[in-house]
């Protein structure tokens, strides 16, 4: 499975963890393996470990670089790209930051719209500035 396949997964898992605060990431995970969205992926349970873990931190930089957007008014989707980017940017040293800003774009166009991964392209350009690693 490549990382982009991973990543996927990742969003599918941290997606559905906005709509189920009551289960832990285990309980969402293990539903997800058991009717088989996804499959057992070391770099997918990487990232999705990494942003539930850091959850507070990177909610904190996307209201910090989303300029006057309430958290609550910022789609699922956009939220879950940003989150999956910012993990990434800020704590995964081994991934290039123009790369998690490509693949959270990507995922944005295809789980949502044009619109919404013009906003999290702005969000990021924000967050990359603050967090150069490469």
């Amino acid at each position: 499975m490549t990382r982009k396949e991973a990543r996927e997964q990742a969003f599918l898992v941290l997606f559905q963890c906005n709509f189920f605060a009551d289960r832990t990431l285990e309980e969402i995970l293990e539903n997800n393996l058991k009717n088989g969205s996804i499959t057992e992926n070391k770099f997918t349970n990487q990232l999705c470990s990494v942003v539930f873990k850091n959850m507070a931190d990177i909610n904190s930089l996307i209201q910090k670089y989303s300029l006057n957007w309430e958290q609550d008014r910022i789609t699922k989707v956009s939220l879950t790209a940003l989150r999956i980017a910012i993990a990434e940017i800020k704590y995964i040293e081994a991934i290039p930051k123009k790369v998690s800003l490509n693949e959270a774009i990507e995922l944005t166009k295809k789980f949502a719209n044009q619109e919404d991964a013009q906003f999290v392209n702005g969000v990021l350009s924000g967050v990359v500035n603050e967090f150069p690693k490469d």
